[in-house]
């Protein structure tokens, strides 16, 4: 009877934020998936999303949705700090869970939490890098052995997110003015990503070396990073980030150049070369990966949930994430 529910899901959702309009745009991608409730402390930010996406019933608690709704599972898509808790609810009230990233703000709060909900629900984390398209392509070649053995590998990233042009709001303190608070902030919020998708690309890693800048002084994290890592398949690993560089574009753009014994791979923007066939250029839009992340993200967790396999990004995989990130803010010397 189970399984046979699980070919039709019921999906709650919990958060009605500024990203929540991508996880929902998700959802609609599933087959055989009924969005029944949506619930957000502002009701009337909820009701605007039931509106635009057809759901049926809102709610401003969540205890109180899942209790209504009877849901199989819930897509919470809230603050960090609210993450645990949350969590620890929907297990209590044997609702199978997504959440977005960070798991939770550190390290020993995740295995706290995974301690705690343990086997009693399926629990995958939204961390959708490795999902997007280009970043896909990228581990899908590599594995291929297209490169050979893969030696040396060099992202940069840079974005005017935090910083911009005078008399300008920048991006993403427009969008979610808290982050200017955050005590750490790009590896935190943003690089966390890259190191998950670089963990698919490459296999696990360690940090060797880690510096952290601040060039907007409003901001109490920092908005530069510049990271060494080293893969256990011995590939030596370099990040250099800035995400307040005015006169870049609003959202971070990327650049990884993969180097292996046979070839070079290069991933710029929106596009990917291999060196030995230049000609042979693999094209991405970005505005629709950007989508398509969310919705393959989701995908692969009703996927897993149907069929029972593990999640790609299920909360044991983003464990080992989560210490990557708490391992750079460590050696470079900033409490965790």
């Amino acid at each position: 009877m189970q399984e046979d529910r699980m070919q039709h899901l019921t999906i709650a959702i919990a958060g009605a934020g500024a990203i929540s309009e991508f996880h929902l745009k998700g959802w609609e991608g599933q087959q055989d998936v009924t969005l029944a409730a949506i619930c957000d402390p502002d009701r009337s930010r909820a009701q605007a999303q039931a509106d635009r996406f057809g759901i049926p019933a809102v709610f401003t608690d969540m205890g109180e949705m899942l209790a209504a709704v009877r849901p199989d599972a819930v897509d919470i898509i809230t603050p960090v700090g609210s993450h645990a808790p949350l969590v620890r609810q929907a297990a209590d009230m044997c609702v199978h869970v997504m959440c977005q990233k960070p798991m939770t703000p550190t390290v020993a709060e995740a295995e706290a939490l995974i301690a705690e909900v343990g086997e009693r629900v399926r629990f995958m984390v939204h961390e959708n890098y490795r999902f997007r398209p280009h970043y896909a392509e990228l581990a899908r070649r590599v594995a291929e052995g297209q490169l050979g053995r893969l030696r040396h590998a060099r992202l940069t990233v840079r974005a005017s997110s935090l910083l911009d042009y005078p008399g300008k709001v920048p991006f993403l303190l427009g969008r979610q003015p808290y982050l200017a608070e955050f005590p750490r902030l790009l590896v935190f919020e943003v690089l966390i990503h890259h190191l998950d998708a670089l963990r698919a690309i490459l296999g696990e890693m360690t940090v060797t070396q880690a510096r952290l800048d601040r060039m907007n002084p409003e901001l109490k994290g920092e908005d530069v990073a510049l990271i060494q890592l080293e893969s256990e398949g011995g590939v030596l690993v370099q990040i250099d980030a800035n995400i307040s560089a005015p006169g870049h574009p609003p959202l971070p753009t990327d650049r990884l150049e993969l180097l292996g014994e046979s070839d070079t791979l290069i991933y710029d923007r929106d596009r990917i070369t291999l060196l030995s066939q230049p000609d042979a250029v693999s094209l991405h839009d970005l505005a629709a990966n950007y989508q398509a992340c969310f919705t393959d993200a989701v995908g692969d967790f009703v996927n897993g949930l149907r069929s029972g396999r593990p999640f790609r990004t299920d909360r044991l995989d983003n464990l080992r994430t989560l210490r990557l990130m708490e391992q750079v803010y460590r050696i470079a010397g900033v409490p965790v």
